[in-house]
C-alpha cells in the first residue's frame, strides 16, 4: 500500500493544490475545497490510523506506542521530529520560510475504563494503573480522534505550503488526563529547546453535532484542582466497631458533607463542582480497615471562588474526622491547571474564517460573558507560558443518526468519559483537520 506521506507529498503536484490557487483571505471555501480533497485521498489510510489508536489506548505517560506512531508519520511527511520530550511526549518542527511560529497540539493518553461501546475495534489494552494493577484502558475522551486530524491536519499544511510561510510546531502531549503532561513537557524545555510559538491551536471532540465548530472567546475551560485525602482510623473486627474507629463512615460523612462547601459556602452565581471520582477501603465484609483513600477534583472558573471550594474541603476533612476522634486526614494536592483563556480577537477572526468556509450555521462563537466549558485541560500550562494568541476549539462529535438512535432507545448521549463515548470520527476528523488547518492559514497565509 502506498504511504500516506508519500501519497501527500506526491499530492503538492496535483491541479487542485497549483500555486495559482486563490489566497485565503479571498476565498476561504475553496481552499475548504482544497482541503477535502486532500482528506478524500487519503481517508482509507486517516481511518485506519483512527482503528488502530482507537485498539491501542495508553495511559499517562505510558503512550509510548501513539509517541512512535504519530512520531514516524510525522518523520515521513518531512518534520523535524524529536521523542521523549516530557517523558512520552513528540515535538515535531516544519521550517516553511520567514514567518510565524504556529503551535498544534494533541493529546495522547488514554482513560483507565473499560470500553463498552461495542464497536468491532474497541480496545481490550489493558495496562498498570495508578495503583500498581491492570486496568482496562480507553479513548473514552476522544484523543484518538484528536491525534488523527493532528496527522491529517500536518498533512494538508505541507500538501499546500506553497500557500503558507513561517514555522509549524506540532506537539503530541501526554498525560492530559492527568493534567501533568504540558507541565512535564515546558519542564524537558519545550519552549527552550523548540522555536516558542507565536499563535497557537488546540481543539477537543464533545458530545454535540458532527460537523459543527465552537469558538470561545476569552475564559474556556475551568481551572481543575485534584486531591487525595486519607482519613486514618483504626482496625478491627467487624462485629466489635467500639474497639475500633471506621474510616468508611468518616469518608462516607466527607462525601455528603462537603457538598455543603458548593450548597452553601460558594456564591451560587458562580461555578464550582466538587467531584469524589474514586473511594477506596477495606477488602472484606467482616474487617473495619484503617484507612480510606478518596481521590477528589474540584472546577471553577473564579479565583475566589477556587479558594473557598480548596479551603472547604480541607475544612471539612479534619472536622470529620475529629467528629470520629481519628488522626487527622493526610490531604494531599497533585494536579492542577488553570482556566484556558482563549485570545478574544483570534477567536473572533478564525470564527469569522470558519463561518465563510464551512457554512454560517456551522460555527458559533461564544462571547466573553457567556459561561466557558465545564471540563478543564492543561492545554492552559502551554498558553500560560507565554503563548498568549491561541484558541482552542470544540469539535462536534455525533451525527444526527447518531442523536436519532439514542432518542429512539430512550438513552442519554454518551459524553467524554463514558465507557459507551463513540463519536462519528468520520465527521469529527474531518472538521477537524478543516478548523485546524483552516486556523493556521489564518496567521500565516501569504
Amino acid at each position: 500500500m502506498k504511504t500516506f506521506a508519500l501519497s501527500i507529498m506526491a499530492s503538492v503536484a496535483g491541479v487542485a493544490l497549483a500555486t495559482s490557487a486563490p489566497a485565503l483571505a479571498a476565498q476561504p471555501a475553496a481552499t475548504k475545497a482544497d482541503v477535502d480533497a486532500i482528506v478524500d485521498r487519503e481517508w482509507k489510510d486517516l481511518d485506519a490510523l483512527y482503528v488502530d489508536l482507537h485498539s491501542h489506548p495508553e495511559l499517562a505517560f505510558q503512550e509510548e506506542r501513539s509517541a512512535a506512531l504519530l512520531a514516524a508519520r510525522m518523520r515521513k511527511l518531512g518534520f523535524t521530529v524529536t521523542e521523549h520530550v516530557g517523558k512520552t511526549g513528540v515535538v515535531a518542527v516544519y521550517h516553511n520560510g520567514t514567518g510565524p511560529t504556529v503551535l498544534v497540539r494533541t493529546e495522547l493518553d488514554g482513560l483507565p475504563i473499560e470500553e463498552k461501546t461495542g464497536l468491532s475495534y474497541a480496545s481490550r489494552a489493558q495496562q498498570k494503573g495508578e495503583d500498581g494493577k491492570p486496568t482496562f484502558v480507553t479513548h473514552a475522551c476522544g484523543h484518538d480522534n484528536h491525534m488523527t486530524w493532528w496527522i491529517g491536519t500536518a498533512s494538508a499544511l505541507v500538501a499546500m505550503k506553497d500557500r503558507w510561510q513561517g514555522t509549524l510546531v506540532f506537539i503530541g502531549q501526554p498525560a492530559e488526563e492527568e493534567v501533568s503532561g504540558a507541565k512535564a513537557m515546558l519542564k524537558d524545555g519545550l519552549f527552550t529547546r523548540f522555536p516558542k510559538p507565536d499563535y497557537g491551536f488546540s481543539a477537543h471532540v464533545d458530545p454535540t453535532l458532527a460537523g459543527t465548530v465552537h469558538v470561545k472567546q476569552g475564559p474556556t475551560t475551568s481551572a481543575v484542582d485534584t486531591i487525595l485525602i486519607t482519613f486514618k482510623g483504626v482496625g478491627a473486627h467487624g462485629s466489635m466497631p467500639d474497639k475500633g474507629i471506621d474510616p468508611i463512615v468518616e469518608g462516607a460523612h466527607f462525601v455528603t458533607d462537603v457538598q455543603s462547601v458548593i450548597a452553601r459556602q460558594k456564591d451560587p452565581w458562580k461555578f464550582g463542582v466538587v467531584t469524589v471520582g474514586s473511594f477506596h477501603a477495606g477488602s472484606v465484609s467482616n474487617i473495619i480497615p484503617d484507612h480510606a483513600d478518596l481521590q477528589l477534583t474540584l472546577r471553577s472558573y473564579d479565583p475566589d471562588v477556587r479558594r473557598v471550594m480548596n479551603d472547604g474541603v480541607e475544612t471539612t476533612a479534619r472536622a470529620v474526622a475529629e467528629m470520629a476522634h481519628a488522626p487527622a486526614p493526610d490531604i494531599r494536592h497533585t494536579f492542577t491547571a488553570s482556566p484556558i483563556v482563549n485570545d478574544p480577537a483570534l477567536a473572533a477572526s478564525s470564527a469569522a474564517l470558519l463561518k465563510t468556509a464551512l457554512g454560517a450555521d456551522k460555527v458559533v462563537l461564544i462571547p466573553e460573558t457567556a459561561p466557558g466549558w465545564t471540563a478543564s485541560e492543561d492545554y492552559s500550562e502551554l498558553v500560560n507560558a507565554g503563548m498568549t494568541r491561541s484558541v482552542y476549539f470544540s469539535i462536534g462529535g455525533y451525527d444526527q443518526a447518531a442523536f436519532d438512535r439514542f432518542k429512539a432507545e430512550g438513552k442519554p448521549v454518551p459524553v467524554n468519559h463514558s465507557p459507551f463515548f463513540a463519536p462519528t470520527h468520520d465527521v469529527a476528523i474531518r472538521t477537524g483537520i478543516e478548523t485546524l488547518t483552516l486556523a493556521v492559514l489564518g496567521v500565516t497565509a501569504k
